[in-house]
């Protein structure tokens, strides 16, 4: 259910993300981004270029997030005989690193396929879709050009681990006793999810733009070369180049999608385990 409410959940906030990657990358373009001229020119259906690369990635990176946080867990519950709040963030944060690097190459598709409609004519790969992606990354520039802004990806998903494990629930407590709403009713989840949504979306935007910009680069076309090589050599390029604001163009949809996210996965993997229960046991 997690997986499955994952991908139904990313339907829903994938819009937000195709704004935030190409707000993000147009400064790298030397241009900027402007939502009402992308409306115009490609249409609103254009906001959901790359949702099947995006799916996909949910397939991988919320299965095995969940699936991997619950087996370590409970592996860790069985010789500790208990599971306190430390564990849980040090399980959160590493499961949430493993599960970005095996999803990693849905990743750099998704950000390829949102981000071509917005590049000059000249330089769009005009992909045909997730397996035109694949296939022609393999054969054009190598499969490790899949975990290009691995490092990035791991490190953000790691600190989204350890701030939504550290954050979500304490603000679900808080909620409940500010507000008087049920802990874990969807009033609840979506005040604590927008909240923790709004920490981690401030303590990983820096990460999300330098996985997006190792993503979609090209190589120099004289040297063959590079420009993003590794995420603080990115950091300091972009911030030297362009200023430190420049790594949170695109946040206020980073943000969306984000938070979003968290509370519309949750609100289908809920009505996805009651219909579970309901039909099938």
């Amino acid at each position: 259910t997690s997986g499955l409410g994952g991908c139904m959940g990313w339907c829903v906030v994938h819009p937000f993300n195709t704004i935030a990657v190409r707000s993000n990358l147009a400064s790298m373009q030397g241009t900027t981004f402007s939502l009402q001229k992308t409306l115009s020119e490609h249409g609103v259906a254009s906001l959901y270029d790359g949702i099947s690369a995006g799916i996909m990635r949910q397939v991988f990176y919320a299965t095995s997030r969940f699936g991997l946080f619950e087996t370590f867990r409970d592996y860790l519950h069985e010789i500790r005989g208990k599971t306190d709040f430390a564990a849980r963030v040090g399980i959160g944060a590493i499961t949430g690193g493993m599960a970005a690097y095996i999803s990693c190459p849905m990743e750099v598709a998704t950000v390829r396929l949102s981000n071509d409609a917005t590049l000059p004519p000249d330089q769009r790969r005009n992909y045909k879709g997730f397996v035109d992606t694949f296939a022609r990354v393999i054969k054009e520039e190598g499969i490790a050009t899949f975990w290009r802004g691995s490092g990035p990806f791991v490190q953000r998903a790691m600190l989204v681990g350890v701030f939504q494990v550290a954050t979500l629930d304490q603000f679900k407590q808080t909620y409940a006793q500010m507000l008087g709403q049920k802990k874990g009713s969807i009033p609840n989840v979506f005040c604590a999810a927008m909240t923790s949504g709004l920490i981690y979306s401030v303590a990983t935007m820096p990460l999300e733009a330098s996985k997006n910009r190792m993503a979609s680069q090209k190589p120099d076309p004289a040297t063959g070369k590079l420009a993003y090589t590794s995420t603080l050599q990115t950091l300091r390029t972009v911030t030297a180049k362009e200023g430190f604001f420049a790594l949170y163009q695109g946040f206020l949809p980073y943000y969306l999608r984000c938070g979003g996210h968290t509370v519309t996965m949750f609100v289908f993997v809920q009505l996805l385990r009651d219909a579970y229960r309901k039909y099938a046991v």
